[in-house]
């Protein structure tokens, strides 16, 4: 047994969560400052210079607050919701590929904390199961609020998992492979990004990651105009924490997964440059290569973010006829269009 590959990837583990979990507590408060920047205000500036200890401060917070839990709620599945929204939201970056590889000590590190050749079926896999912590918090305690912003989140996930199901088989059509790190690898070497390729593809994708991710304009589940705070009303303390932290870690993994799809992930935009004019190789291109990828994420968190406070609130009708009317029957073209391109041999 190499103990020494055990070692690396449990590590490799370690600083994946630490760095998912960090770009959430700070993402809040990029989202307090980009809000406040498009509304002519400060955002938090008490807690360090800036506020830039505001997220420490909040998660402190979360910790000292007293502990909530309804009389009539199912104590143990009222418990349970968090714990599994939040486990399933680090569970996906498990298969992320960050970079090339590493050569430390004469050893050969690759930073992916796991490649199986189904990646695109594990990430939609845990997912899905995601959407069983929202809806058993919001059934657990016994609130109807809480009932209907669950119900909301369910009809809502299974809606746009098909059309964002049926947005990656396109994208599988093409690559010829279910791997996240091949299908990266397939857009360098001469080949375009796949958002190039297939724009329509990555307009329908982006919007079901909105919608998966329950942001705006996609937000009903948590709606606070109609259901207060939707599924996780009962909630107080850390466990409010888990629910709010991990839609972030969701957004951030949302933003990895769209790089890599549509946007190269961790390659250089023409890294044959980089490579063969400028002589970066070895470790030097992997962290370079690493960098670029982080940008790419950090530019479509602040994506999410803008489109939060820009474009209002969808109607729950109209939401679902997105889905159901436009989203699916767009996909089902598209994916029937680029079968018949890859036949022909044009794509």
């Amino acid at each position: 047994m190499d103990w020494y590959f055990i070692l690396e990837k449990v590590a490799l583990i370690i600083i994946i969560f630490a760095i998912s979990l960090g770009i959430a507590a700070y993402s809040t408060y990029a989202e307090r400052k980009i809000a406040a920047f498009m509304q002519d205000r400060l955002g938090p500036n008490r807690a360090g210079i800036f506020g830039i200890l505001q997220p420490l401060a909040d998660g402190l917070k979360m910790f000292m607050k007293e502990e909530i839990i309804p009389r009539t709620s199912d104590k143990f599945l009222f418990l349970a919701g968090p714990g599994i929204f939040m486990i399933t939201a680090l569970m996906t970056s498990a298969i992320i590929p960050w970079g090339g590889t590493l050569e430390i000590m004469g050893r050969h590190i690759t930073l992916q904390a796991t490649e199986i050749g189904v990646g695109i079926l594990y990430i939609m896999g845990v997912v899905s199961l995601g959407v069983y912590g929202i809806m058993i918090g919001g059934w657990a305690s016994n609130n109807k609020y809480s009932l209907l912003g669950a119900i909301r989140a369910s009809s809502q996930m299974i809606s746009y998992e098909l059309a964002m199901g049926l947005a990656i088989l396109a994208i599988v059509l093409m690559t010829n492979s279910l791997s996240l790190r091949e299908i990266a690898d397939y857009q360098t070497g001469g080949h375009m990004w796949n958002v190039l390729k297939q724009p329509l593809t990555f307009l329908i994708f982006i919007i079901c990651a909105f919608a998966e991710c329950n942001r705006t304009p996609f937000d009903l589940p948590e709606c606070e105009t109609e259901l207060v705070g939707g599924y996780h009303t009962e909630y107080s303390s850390m466990k409010l924490g888990f629910y709010l932290f991990a839609e972030y870690v969701n957004m951030f993994i949302s933003s990895a997964i769209i790089s890599l799809l549509f946007f190269g992930g961790y390659h250089l935009p023409f890294e044959s440059f980089f490579t063969n004019t400028l002589g970066l190789r070895g470790n030097w291109l992997t962290i370079v290569q690493t960098f670029n990828f982080f940008g790419k994420i950090v530019f479509f968190i602040f994506f999410f973010m803008w489109i939060r406070w820009t474009i209002p609130r969808f109607r729950f009708d109209q939401l679902m006829r997105l889905g159901w009317n436009i989203l699916i029957p767009l996909s089902i073209v598209n994916l029937i269009a680029m079968a018949i391109l890859k036949q022909v041999g044009i794509s």
